[in-house]
């Protein structure tokens, strides 16, 4: 194990000091001990470097902003450590790490294992409000969950001990980074990159697992040319924990027949249906899922040249889904007013560097109780949320209106913001 400077991970390695290296990338809430049972057989071959995530497990509290800056960490990591050219497999979010360095370091990666992962996980909304939740109630409802999502109920009846292990890591993570964590998951979405993905490829998926399902499995194997489909069966989101036999013989196959730096063509297809335990998924039709299709339908007027960048951050504060209710609603009538404010608004005063987003969701909030516009009271309370103000701060903004714009409009703003505080910050049951 050892301790890193800021621009790189705390990492472990394992195996022989001149074998082909190996990395190996956690789930978000996990520590590199999530390999612990592919430790043994893969250290027969390669020299496994295991990395801790920002915060998790005994690593410092520096939080990343994005995928890519997890990518740019690990490969000042590697580079400290003499490593060039790699392997590289990753479950959850260590998946999502391993196609971006795909992606942009094709020359370093020479082989990819994606375990339980997704081109795109989820919705942004979901993992922003994921962030609210956390910062109000910390850790703890997340951690309590966590068996739900990761084991299939057979395994975690049968494991309490593993299942007590997952809620302790868990409650042990900085909170401060598993929110930034998930603000890196909610900005990631590759699924118009992946033909650009050069290297054999295996995705691995558990035949169970209900957080990244066998669809978005699919959508990977449809977008990266050289990419394969394993199922794991009797297994959910942490299949290399709950199926480490058949995890570890996939792995062994795949990154033995792939490591070559030009694999011949059907490589990857060769290495999955050689494991013997994991069922192959049936060939993909010829088209890709409609899924793979990104892109905002923004309206069509005159656009400035901060429209798309107003776009973007009018997403990231009020959510994907009050966005796509705006558009689906928006006509001849009120499209140039869509457009308007999306430029203005959101293109060049949210973006302005004077103040943070925090400062201006504290101003905007004011302003709302001061005119009385309840309705956006509510969409600002959720993005005050978002942009990180937690809700005892709200609730000393709303105190202060009540001096300067006076009591009852206050006592309206405090139930409005009162509905909104309770709906973003009550853990999923």
């Amino acid at each position: 194990m050892s301790e890193t400077p800021m621009h790189t991970l705390q990492y472990r390695v394992d195996g022989p000091e001149d074998a082909p290296a190996l990395v190996l990338g956690a789930a978000l809430g996990t520590t590199w001990h999530m390999w612990d049972r592919q430790i043994p057989e893969l250290t027969r071959q390669w020299r496994v470097v295991r990395f801790d995530l920002p915060g998790h497990g005994g690593s410092p509290a520096r939080a990343a902003s994005s995928v890519a800056e997890l990518a740019d960490r690990l490969v000042a990591t590697l580079d400290a450590l003499g490593v060039e050219r790699f392997g590289y497999a990753g479950c959850d979010i260590g998946g999502a790490v391993g196609t971006q360095l795909a992606l942009t370091r094709p020359h370093r990666v020479t082989s990819l294992a994606l375990v339980s992962s997704s081109p795109r996980y989820g919705t942004a909304d979901a993992w922003r409000q994921r962030g609210v939740v956390v910062r109000t109630n910390g850790l703890d409802p997340i951690a309590r969950t966590a068996p739900e999502h990761w084991f299939t109920s057979d395994f975690a009846g049968a494991q309490s001990a593993i299942v007590e292990w997952a809620v302790q890591m868990v409650r042990t993570t900085d909170p401060g980074c598993y929110i930034a964590a998930c603000e890196a998951l909610a900005a990631f979405d590759v699924r118009s990159s992946l033909g650009r993905v050069g290297v054999p490829t295996l995705v691995v998926a558990g035949s169970e697992d209900q957080v990244t399902p066998t669809t978005d499995a699919r959508t990977l194997v449809a977008g990266i040319p050289d990419a394969s489909l394993a199922l794991v069966p009797g297994a959910s989101h942490l299949a290399p924990v709950e199926q480490p036999n058949a995890v570890s013989e996939l792995l062994i196959r795949h990154f033995s027949t792939a490591w070559h730096d030009k694999p011949g063509p059907g490589t990857p297809a060769a290495i999955g249906a050689a494991a013997p335990k994991p069922q192959i998924a049936p060939p993909l039709p010829t088209h890709a899922p409609a899924a793979i299709e990104s892109g905002l339908s923004a309206p069509t007027p005159i656009r400035g040249g901060t429209y798309e960048q107003g776009g973007k951050v009018r997403r990231e504060v009020l959510g994907d889904a009050h966005v796509d209710r705006v558009e689906a609603g928006t006509d001849d009538f009120t499209t140039d007013f869509q457009d308007f404010i999306t430029r203005y608004a959101w293109g060049e005063m949210w973006t302005r560097p004077g103040l943070d987003r925090r400062t201006r969701s504290i101003i905007t909030l004011t302003a709302l109780v001061a005119r009385g516009h309840h309705e956006e009271l509510a969409l600002h309370t959720r993005a005050a949320l978002r942009n990180g103000l937690t809700p005892a701060e709200i609730k000393e903004i709303l105190l202060h209106t009540a001096v300067y714009c006076g009591v009852p409009a206050a006592n309206s703003a405090f139930v409005v913001a009162q509905k909104v505080i309770r709906e973003e910050t009550t853990p999923e049951a």
